[in-house]
C-alpha cells in the first residue's frame, strides 16, 4: 500500500506541476484577471490582472488520480462528490466576476442558495447512505466516544459544512495561504485514516501532491490565484474527508485558521454595522489585519500554517491512528 501512495502522490504532482503552465498562458488569453479591492492592503493592487481560476491546475490533477481509485474505495466517490458540487459553485461565481465582467459575481443570497442545495444534498445523502444515522466522535473523550445523531445530524452537519466552506473561501486572500494550510490539514487526515480508511488516506495524499504541484505557482509572488473555484473545492474536499471518519467535531481545531477567517468577517460586518462605522480589525478577513500591521505575506503564511501544524499534530494525541 505504501508503493500506491508514493505512486499516486508523484502521478498527482506531476500533473499539477505539469499543467501549471499550461494552463496559466490560457487563462491569461482568456483575460480571466483578478481585480483587487481598492481599500484593501495597497501591496495587493499590483496583483490586479494576475490570472484567477487556476484552480482547474490542482483539480484536474485529483480528479485525474482520485477516479483510478473511485471503483476500488467507496469513500473516494463520496468525497469527490462534494469537492466537485462545491467547485461548481466557486466557478459560477468566478465565471460571472471575472468572464462575464459582473464584479458582485453570484449575489450573496445566490450563493448561499447555491451553497445550501449542495450542503443540503449531501447531507440528505450521507444521512440514508449510513442507515439514517449521524455518528460524530467527541473531542478529547477517547478514541471509542461518538454521539449519534440521527436526523438532527442533518442540519448540524450543513452548518459543519457551511462553516468550513466558507472559511476556506475566506483564507483564500494570500500567496500561498489557502494552499499551504489546507496541504497542512492533508497530512493530518492522511495521518488519521492511512490505518483504517484507506480511501480517505489516497486521496488525502492525492491533494496533498496536487497542491504541492499548484504552490510551484502560487506561493510569492503568485503567477496565478485559485479563485472561488478552488477555495470552496478544498473547503468541500476537508469537510468530506473529516466526515468519512466522523470527525467534524475536530474541524473547528485542525481547521481553525478557516474559523478565524470567517469570524472575522462576521465580527467586522456585525461590529461595523453595530456602531455605525466602527471596527474591530484593521481590515478583514484577519491575515489582511496583521498585513495592514505590518506583516509579509510570506509571515502570515508561515504562521498560519504553523499555527496549523500544530493544532493538528495536538489533535494526534486524541485521534486514533
Amino acid at each position: 500500500m505504501k508503493n500506491t501512495f508514493i505512486f499516486a502522490g508523484l502521478i498527482s504532482f506531476a500533473i499539477s506541476a505539469v499543467l501549471a503552465p499550461l494552463i496559466i498562458p490560457l487563462l491569461t488569453r482568456i483575460k480571466v484577471g483578478q481585480t483587487e479591492r481598492e481599500d484593501g492592503p495597497k501591496s495587493h493592487l499590483s496583483k490586479t490582472g494576475t490570472p484567477t481560476m487556476g484552480a482547474f491546475i490542482f483539480l484536474i490533477a485529483f480528479l485525474a488520480v482520485s477516479l483510478f481509485f473511485a471503483g476500488r474505495y467507496d469513500d473516494v466517490m463520496s468525497i469527490i462528490l462534494l469537492t466537485v458540487g462545491y467547485a461548481i459553485v466557486g466557478f459560477l461565481d468566478d465565471y460571472i466576476k471575472v468572464v462575464l465582467k459582473r464584479s458582485e459575481g453570484l449575489t450573496p443570497a445566490q450563493k448561499m442558495a447555491c451553497q445550501l442545495i449542495v450542503s443540503g444534498a449531501y447531507a440528505c445523502w450521507c444521512f440514508f447512505k449510513q442507515g439514517k444515522m449521524f455518528s460524530m466522535l467527541i473531542p478529547f473523550a477517547g478514541e471509542d466516544r461518538f454521539v449519534t445523531m440521527g436526523w438532527i445530524g442533518i442540519p448540524i452537519f450543513m452548518f459543519i459544512i457551511l462553516g468550513t466552506v466558507n472559511g476556506s473561501n475566506f483564507t483564500d486572500g494570500v500567496d500561498g495561504l489557502e494552499s499551504s494550510v489546507t496541504a497542512a490539514i492533508c497530512v493530518f487526515l492522511f495521518a488519521v485514516s492511512v490505518r483504517s480508511h484507506e480511501g480517505v488516506a489516497i486521496v488525502n495524499v492525492i491533494m496533498f501532491a496536487a497542491l504541492l504541484g499548484f504552490l510551484t505557482v502560487n506561493v510569492h509572488k503568485a503567477k496565478v490565484f485559485m479563485g472561488d473555484t478552488g477555495s470552496l473545492a478544498l473547503g468541500g474536499f476537508v469537510v468530506a474527508s473529516a466526515h468519512t471518519m466522523g470527525l467534524e467535531l475536530y474541524l473547528p481545531i485542525i481547521c481553525l485558521i478557516y474559523f478565524i477567517e470567517v469570524l472575522s468577517v462576521i465580527l467586522q460586518v456585525g461590529y461595523f454595522k453595530l456602531t455605525h462605522g466602527k471596527r474591530i480589525f484593521r481590515m478583514a478577513p484577519i491575515h489582511h489585519h496583521f498585513e495592514l500591521g505590518g506583516w509579509s505575506e510570506t509571515k502570515v503564511v508561515g504562521i498560519f500554517t504553523i499555527v496549523t501544524i500544530v493544532l493538528c499534530t495536538f489533535c494526534l494525541l486524541f485521534v486514533k491512528i
